[in-house]
């Protein structure tokens, strides 16, 4: 790929009124001024969905250049950047100076996307680093609005909303949208933009038998999980007369589009989600590494700033959620997150009570990296295991109104006279989920030597990676429970 300074990006970035970007030029530095109101490529008034316009073709060719399957790198997603950031710069996005799409030469090997964000500038702290006009972002609330007024599709909403909350129904919306930009293929005003997307993903739901075989349980669960709820877009696209025939009974098409929905989307201040362009190319920063973030104003338009000092050539990263989950972020978008300093400790609680989790389940029981165990894990397993005991009932009882109260004397008390019966669970679950591993990498190893071919299943290095990160948390744990008891 040829470095955006190559295409004179300052000269792009002349296109637009000098008073839209003086914020990105002049000290000190404040938040952007929103671009100028402007007739674009994306306007609802141009955007015309009253079926006056010429019927899309309906053969496979119409989908080829957005569909094709990408097994790895491929140099031709260099070739959709310059062009997309000429549309962005049409369209009123603003960059700061230095501001680039790059293209990795080689795959990743976290899952994250190979074209990312990065600054060839140094970025002092708060610096603007990007603009997107709130009328080029596709939102559910749009979508809903949008193909709402053409045909009723209230079947499907309902049909979804028997199973999700209306964070997912927006979602759903959104997913029709990209469909629907699909079929109008290089008529629609986000061609350019659609074509500078991957094709390749390692979410739950673009997993295979294989790859959930290759998980241990929780994983495995989180990633069938997302599977299931692509099944159920699918399955309400029968509900909605607006989308062609062919285009609900395209795999590869509806795949893509739930899994561009569900790994670049971003929840908006009022519950809405949204795509934003340009937005959506900064990767996933851990735990120490996020050096960006999002914001909105009242109009709804897209800021990104940093909040700290960035080097020239570094990535911009931003956080997708919660670190210390790295099996739920895989399962949802398809990379590892190896830089957080805990994980979640995957002990389940069926039907967890609610005292359960004012103690912290599930979200805050975490083993360290450095095998350290929280709070949190040692008041959940030790309240559950006086649950069990109908004999303990008043310890019980005793234990949750300490918590409740603060009376962390007793509380100490009661976990002392109990350590063993806690330690012993631990153990137990700890050596469980190690052995599990062993035995997945065991099994991984037998296909591999008697029949399935690597290069058949291009996200099995990700899934090694993803077992040989836990596995490795769980032995420093298994460790230090082990001198524990000495």
């Amino acid at each position: 790929m040829r470095p955006l300074s190559q295409f004179s990006w300052f000269a792009l970035v002349l296109f637009v009124p000098a008073a839209s970007i003086s914020a990105f030029q002049s000290p000190p530095l404040t938040k952007p001024k929103p671009a100028p109101k402007r007739t674009s490529p994306y306007a609802p008034t141009n955007h015309n969905h009253n079926h006056n316009h010429k019927t899309p073709p309906t053969n496979h060719e119409l989908y080829s250049s957005l569909t094709s399957t990408i097994d790895a790198y491929v140099p031709e997603r260099d070739l959709a950047i310059a062009p997309l950031m000429q549309w962005a710069i049409n369209c009123g996005l603003q960059t700061s100076d230095g501001f680039d799409i790059q293209v990795r030469q080689t795959p990743s090997q976290d899952g994250l996307d190979d074209a990312c964000v990065i600054t060839t500038q140094d970025l002092p702290r708060d610096s603007p680093i990007l603009y997107v006009p709130n009328e080029v972002m596709m939102t559910g609330e749009k979508a809903r609005q949008e193909l709402g007024s053409e045909t009723d599709i209230s079947s499907a909403e309902q049909m979804l909303a028997g199973f999700y909350d209306q964070e997912e129904i927006s979602k759903f919306y959104l997913f029709l949208k990209l469909l629907r930009e699909y079929e109008l293929g290089e008529q629609s005003p986000y061609f350019t933009y659609l074509n500078s997307l991957p094709r390749f993903f390692s979410n739950g739901a673009s997993m295979t038998d294989f790859c959930y075989g290759c998980l241990p349980p929780y994983a495995a669960g989180l990633a069938l999980a997302d599977k299931t709820r692509m099944k159920l877009y699918v399955q309400a696209l029968e509900d909605v007369p607006l989308l062609q025939h062919e285009t609900k009974m395209n795999q590869d098409l509806t795949k893509r589009a739930f899994s561009l929905v569900h790994t670049r989307c971003t929840q908006l201040p009022n519950g809405d989600y949204a795509l934003v362009p340009i937005g959506d190319y900064f990767n996933h920063g851990g735990y120490y590494e996020a050096n960006a973030y999002l914001s909105y104003d009242d109009q709804g338009n897209c800021y990104a700033y940093s909040n700290q000092d960035v080097p020239a050539g570094s990535p911009l990263l931003i956080s997708y959620g919660d670190s210390t989950n790295p099996s739920k972020l895989l399962a949802q978008y398809g990379f590892l997150d190896e830089s957080s300093p805990a994980t979640y400790c995957k002990y389940i609680v069926d039907g967890p009570s609610e005292e359960m989790k004012s103690m912290g389940y599930p979200d805050k029981m975490l083993f360290y990296t450095d095998g350290g165990i929280s709070q949190e894990v040692y008041d959940v397993v030790l309240y559950e295991q006086l649950d069990k005991d109908k004999n303990n009932s008043p310890q019980k009882q005793q234990f949750y109104q300490a918590f409740m109260s603060g009376d962390e004397e007793t509380k100490q008390r009661i976990h002392q006279e109990n350590f063993s019966l806690t330690l012993q669970t631990l153990e137990r679950h700890v050596d469980f989920l190690v052995n599990e591993l062993d035995e997945l990498e065991i099994g991984i190893e037998t296909q591999l030597k008697y029949g399935s071919h690597a290069s058949r299943h291009p996200r099995l290095p990700l899934l090694q990676r993803h077992n040989a990160y836990v596995k490795t948390i769980l032995e420093r744990v298994q460790d230090n429970l082990t001198n524990m008891g000495r």
